[in-house]
C-alpha cells in the first residue's frame, strides 16, 4: 500500500507551514507546545483568540460534508489534505486547540443528525472560533458504560422546554466552553439504551449549571464535574428518545484524522524519552530495546491510522485504534521515569512547600502521571475489547 502523499497534497504543506509560521507569533509563540493532555489549563485566553484566528484563516471544519449551498467560510479539504494540515500543525508545535469539540464531533454528528436550522446556528460560530463545546456524556457509575446514564431531563409544563438534572464528570473544557451536548433519560423509567436523548445545553445558566474541577495526582485540574440543575436544553438533536443512535454516530467520529495528529505529539515526547535516556550513558541495554520497541510500534500505529482513514461502517476501527494508542503512551509515560532512574522521585531544586504542587513536576513526571488514564478515558480498555469481540467477532455478549 503506497503511504505517500500527492503532489497537491505537498503544495498544501508548504501553504499550511507558511501560513502558520507567519500567524504564530508574538502572544501565539508563547503557548507553542502548550494546552495538550496534562497541561490543557495553560495560556486559556490566548488559545481562544488563536482559535479565530484559524477561523478568520478557514482553517476550522476543513472536512465538514456539508452540502454545495452551505458556506461557513472554511476550507475544504480531502482527507489526505487534513492529514497534511494536521502533520504541519503539529510539526511547528501549535497551540492546544480548544475547539477541536464542537469541529471534530458536535458539528460532524449536527450535519449527520441535525435539522437545517440547527446547522445554520451552531456551524458558523464553530468555524469561526467563537464558540467552544465540551462533552456532557461519563457520570459517576456510568464512564464507560454510557448506556447507564442517570441524568435525566423533563418538560417545563409551563414554557414546555426540556430542563436538565444531574451530574456529568470528566468533561473536559467545562469551564471554558459556552455550550454542552448532553446525554439525558427524556422517557421516565427508560432503562440502558432507550429513551435517550441528545441535548444542547447552554453552560452559562447561573444557579443552574456548576462545574467543579477536578484536581489530579498531577496536580493540574484539566477535568471537571458538572451539574445540573434544571438547566434549560436548547435543542434536541435528531429527535426526542433517538439519542443513543446519535450519541454512536459521534463516538465513530472521534477517531481518524486526530489520532494521526496525536500521533506526532506522540513522537515528540519519545523523542525527549530517548534523549534523556541517551544524556544519561544508555547503558541500559533493555531499556534502550524498549525505546526502540516504542518507535517501532509508533510507526506501525501510523501505518494502521493511515490504512484505515476513512473507514466507515467498520465498528471494530476505533477500538483498535484506541487500544493501541492507550496501551502505548501509558507505556512511553513507565519508560520516561524508568530512564530518569531514581532522579525521577524528586523535585527541582527551587520547589519548596507552598508552591503550587504541579511547580514540582518536570515533564517526564508529568507524562507518567497522566499517562495512568489513558486506558481509561475514552472509553477503556475493557469496553474496548468487549465492542471487538461482540461487533465484530461475533462473540457471545459479557453476562450482565
Amino acid at each position: 500500500m503506497d503511504f505517500s502523499f500527492g503532489a497537491e497534497d505537498e503544495e498544501l504543506r508548504a501553504r499550511a507551514r507558511a501560513w502558520l509560521t507567519e500567524h504564530l507569533v508574538g502572544p501565539y509563540a508563547q503557548v507553542l507546545g502548550r494546552g495538550g493532555p496534562g497541561s490543557e489549563h495553560e495560556g486559556i485566553d490566548t488559545r481562544r483568540a488563536w482559535e479565530r484566528e484559524l477561523g478568520r484563516g478557514g482553517w476550522i471544519g476543513q472536512g465538514w460534508d456539508t452540502g454545495p449551498d452551505e458556506d461557513y467560510g472554511n476550507r475544504r479539504l480531502s482527507l489526505t489534505g487534513q492529514v497534511v494540515w494536521a502533520e504541519e500543525y503539529a510539526a511547528l508545535r501549535a497551540p492546544g486547540r480548544v475547539g477541536h469539540i464542537g469541529e471534530n464531533l458536535l458539528a460532524p454528528t449536527l450535519i449527520a443528525y441535525g435539522s437545517p436550522e440547527q446547522r445554520r446556528r451552531f456551524l458558523p460560530a464553530i468555524a469561526r472560533g467563537e464558540e467552544l463545546w465540551c462533552q456532557g456524556y461519563s457520570e459517576p457509575g456510568a464512564g464507560s458504560d454510557l448506556a447507564g446514564i442517570r441524568t435525566r431531563a423533563v418538560r417545563d409544563a409551563g414554557r414546555g422546554s426540556l430542563r436538565v438534572t444531574g451530574q456529568k464528570i470528566w468533561t473536559s473544557l467545562a469551564r471554558d466552553a459556552d455550550w454542552c451536548f448532553v446525554l439525558a433519560r427524556t422517557e421516565p423509567g427508560s432503562r440502558r439504551h432507550r429513551g435517550v436523548s441528545f441535548l444542547l445545553v447552554r453552560m452559562d445558566q447561573p444557579g443552574r449549571v456548576e462545574v467543579r474541577p477536578i484536581r489530579q495526582m498531577s496536580g493540574t485540574s484539566e477535568f471537571n464535574e458538572v451539574f445540573f440543575d434544571g438547566a434549560v436544553a436548547a435543542e434536541v438533536v435528531g429527535g426526542e428518545g433517538n439519542g443513543w443512535t446519535v450519541a454512536m454516530g459521534l463516538l465513530a467520529l472521534e477517531r481518524g484524522v486526530s489520532t494521526l495528529v496525536q500521533q506526532i505529539g506522540f513522537a515528540a515526547e519519545l523523542e525527549r524519552v530517548v534523549g534523556s535516556h541517551l544524556s544519561s550513558g544508555a547503558g541500559d541495554p533493555v531499556l534502550r530495546e524498549r525505546l526502540v520497541r516504542q518507535w517501532a510500534e509508533l510507526r506501525t500505529m501510523r501505518w494502521n491510522a493511515l490504512r484505515t482513514l476513512g473507514t466507515t461502517g467498520d465498528p471494530g476501527a476505533p477500538s483498535v485504534a484506541k487500544l493501541l494508542w492507550g496501551g502505548w503512551h501509558r507505556r512511553l509515560g513507565e519508560l520516561a521515569v524508568e530512564v530518569r532512574g531514581a532522579a525521577a522521585c524528586a523535585g527541582p531544586a527551587d520547589w519548596a512547600p507552598g508552591l503550587p504542587y504541579e511547580r514540582g513536576l518536570d515533564e517526564e513526571q508529568r507524562l507518567f502521571l497522566f499517562t495512568r488514564a489513558d486506558t481509561i478515558y475514552g472509553g477503556s480498555d475493557e469496553i474496548q475489547r468487549n465492542i471487538i469481540a461482540e461487533r465484530v467477532l461475533g462473540l457471545p455478549k459479557e453476562p450482565r
